[in-house]
């Protein structure tokens, strides 16, 4: 029960970095590969704020969500916004992660660097199983920033725009959606959402520059397990990457677990091409 405790932790972190990919995918029908980057930036902040500094988690959680947003705002503008084909925007966003974990291998060197969690790193005995607070907190957060995020996009008028922007931008904007700002808008939270999550990721992950480049593939694996536009097809995503990697750690060797991961990908997509639980259209805008 301790590997599977193990792997639904590191599933629940690539679900995070899925969750980033689908924001940015409803408004603009594309993928934002920086996000797994601005996640490290995330992790790198919790780590001077609370090892270096001694800050309080949620004052760093706060100070790291307002700086990863500024950088993704930074990145819409200068990586995206000037980009007309949106095939392109693919190579451009690319372009932003290889920058920014550049940056962060200059200001921070390659070695990992160890967060403290907040609630501590005893570990806790359940269902027969050895786990951290960490994980616990990854599995538990996942869920509940879907269930969250999936009521938002249902009920809210931000949400019906982003749903309706995803179905169809043109007719979306004829219907009076400013999709620009709605575009800026959903890279900003991602990017906060990203600082804010680097408390949580950080003490599973540790801070380190080729962090960005290894969450980038598995949160997009998760994605196109999952389905593309689905929340809950990142938790059913997530739960499978997470459970392969840590299954074939154990009993085949780490060797293989990126190849048992891909295997299994490659049977999903034959199985069912669109993914496992492809988003439904919600509402009719």
């Amino acid at each position: 029960m301790t590997i599977i405790w193990s792997g639904l932790a590191l599933g629940a972190v690539y679900a995070l970095v899925a969750i980033g990919y689908n924001i940015v995918f409803l408004s603009q029908k594309t993928f934002n590969f920086a996000q797994a980057a601005l996640m490290m930036v995330g992790a790198f902040l919790a780590y001077i704020g609370i090892s270096v500094w001694g800050l309080p988690w949620w004052l760093v959680a706060i100070g790291a969500g307002i700086i990863v947003g500024g950088v993704a705002a930074l990145e819409e503008r200068i990586a995206v916004r000037p980009v007309k084909d949106s095939h392109n925007l693919l190579v451009t966003t690319l372009g932003a992660s290889i920058i920014i974990e550049g940056i962060a291998q200059v200001i921070w060197g390659g070695e990992p660097r160890r967060v403290p969690f907040f609630f501590g790193d005893q570990v806790l005995t359940l269902l027969g199983g050895r786990v951290y607070p960490v994980e616990l907190s990854l599995i538990v957060l996942v869920l509940l920033l879907v269930v969250i995020l999936t009521q938002y996009l249902k009920r809210s008028i931000t949400g019906i725009a982003l749903l309706g922007m995803s179905e169809d931008r043109e007719a979306a904007q004829l219907r009076g959606v400013n999709v620009r700002r709605f575009a800026l808008i959903a890279f900003i939270f991602t990017g906060v959402l990203a600082g804010l999550l680097g408390v949580f990721v950080g003490p599973k992950t540790y801070a380190v520059a080729t962090l960005g480049a290894s969450l980038a593939i598995k949160g997009f694996v998760v994605l196109a397990i999952g389905g593309f536009g689905s929340m809950w097809g990142t938790i059913a995503g997530g739960l499978i990457v997470g459970l392969v990697e840590a299954l074939a750690s154990r009993y085949i060797g780490s060797d293989y677990a990126n190849l048992s991961v891909f295997v299994i990908l490659i049977a999903i997509l034959m199985i069912k091409p669109t993914g496992l639980l492809t988003r439904r259209t919600e509402r009719t805008v």
